[in-house]
């Protein structure tokens, strides 16, 4: 099943360019404004889930964060970041991983998803997610994932959708929700795509 998932994103960016993909971002705004809200240090450290070549590392490295990390299951994407960043992605921790066999060898200010977890379609894909991020993630989580009004399938492949009450459920074995917003999503070839943002605080009790 990995090598299944692992070739098809690997195939993905090997053939299509950002501007043929829906999930490109030129700014991705609400991630930023996420982040923003913690205010956290310079030297915090955050991790881009499914990160692939987003253009948010950018946008992170450029306000002056230094302890940024990007996983992706797909090396190509990464290798396409690194590109476009040049001498810049030497200040990047790099981490090809399928999400659900990660082994984090450090704890994460801030952890940022909004390309994976609609992916994970079993109970046991969303119950290893929630141990892996409760396990990495000192303070906050952020989730932007499609909601109920999203689309049914992304990239070929069945995704899960949904409500703002179930991903607070659903991630309340260790977080505490803080805040959902809904938001439409232009593709880049003019389609919509509505996701749910939520971010959460680590919760120990």
């Amino acid at each position: 099943m990995k090598e299944n998932r692992q070739g098809h994103w690997e195939h993905v960016y090997a053939t299509k360019s950002s501007n043929e993909v829906s999930w490109t971002q030129t700014v991705p705004q609400t991630s930023l404004n996420f982040i923003h809200s913690f205010n956290l240090p310079k030297d915090a450290k955050i991790i881009d889930i499914g990160g692939g070549d987003s253009n948010l590392v950018d946008h992170l490295l450029n306000e002056g964060y230094r302890n940024i990390s990007v996983l992706d299951i797909s090396e190509a994407a990464l290798n396409r970041a690194k590109m476009r960043l040049g001498p810049k992605a030497n200040l990047v921790t790099w981490i090809v991983s399928e999400i659900t066999e990660f082994k984090p060898s450090e704890i994460y200010d801030v952890w940022h998803d909004r390309a994976t977890f609609h992916f994970l379609t079993t109970q046991q894909q969303i119950a290893s997610y929630i141990s892996i991020a409760r396990n990495a993630v000192k303070r906050n989580l952020i989730v932007g994932t499609f909601s109920e009004n999203g689309p049914e399938k992304c990239s070929g492949l069945s995704v899960n959708r949904y409500s703002k009450l179930q991903l607070e459920q659903v991630m309340s074995n260790g977080f505490q929700k803080l805040k959902c917003i809904n938001e439409d999503h232009i593709t880049p070839f003019n389609t919509v795509q509505n996701f749910i943002f939520c971010s959460f605080e680590r919760c120990y009790t």
